[in-house]
């Protein structure tokens, strides 16, 4: 065997095994789709249930009893009844801008926002990649949202459908 295949054989031994010693280490999620998915299961801002935010004012974890289909992604939700409300709804309920930071997107980026880092600024919900983003986009949201709604157009057009 060459001395090269023998040293990609190694290295390859070595990340597996690295990857199946840390499974608690985050999946990246996909910033190439309009929706945030995981990039795996394709499930939506990470299994959270995105009614929750409004009904419960956390992240809440959903779960694969109660799911949906929308959009291109797989949803969870935490009941039924969260579930029924997110169908009905889907404009209100789901994270604007398909769950991308809305201040990475102001700068002219799309970066995947993080489950935990929300907000809800006036009825609808927004997450961040970042604390320091959501905390700089509660503080002014009008202008973030301007700036938004010149670059979001042509940054979701350069997205996969």
């Amino acid at each position: 065997m060459r001395p090269g295949i023998a040293l990609i054989g190694r290295l390859v031994c070595l990340l597996a095994g690295i990857w199946f010693a840390c499974p608690e280490l985050p999946v990246e999620a996909a910033t190439t789709e309009r929706i945030v998915v995981n990039r795996f299961t394709g499930v939506a801002i990470e299994g959270f249930d995105p009614v929750a935010y409004f009904v419960a004012g956390t992240a809440v974890q959903g779960t694969a009893e109660f799911e949906a289909n929308l959009w291109g992604a797989v949803w969870r939700f935490r009941n039924e009844g969260n579930r029924a409300s997110f169908l009905a709804h889907p404009e209100i309920y789901g994270p604007q801008f398909g769950g991308y930071d809305p201040a990475d997107i102001a700068r002219g980026v799309t970066i995947a926002g993080n489950p935990h880092f929300f907000a809800i600024v006036a009825q609808r919900l927004y997450l961040f990649s970042r604390e320091a983003n959501r905390d700089a986009f509660v503080a002014d949201p009008e202008r973030f949202l301007y700036e938004v709604g010149k670059r979001w157009p042509a940054l979701r057009d350069q997205l996969g459908q």
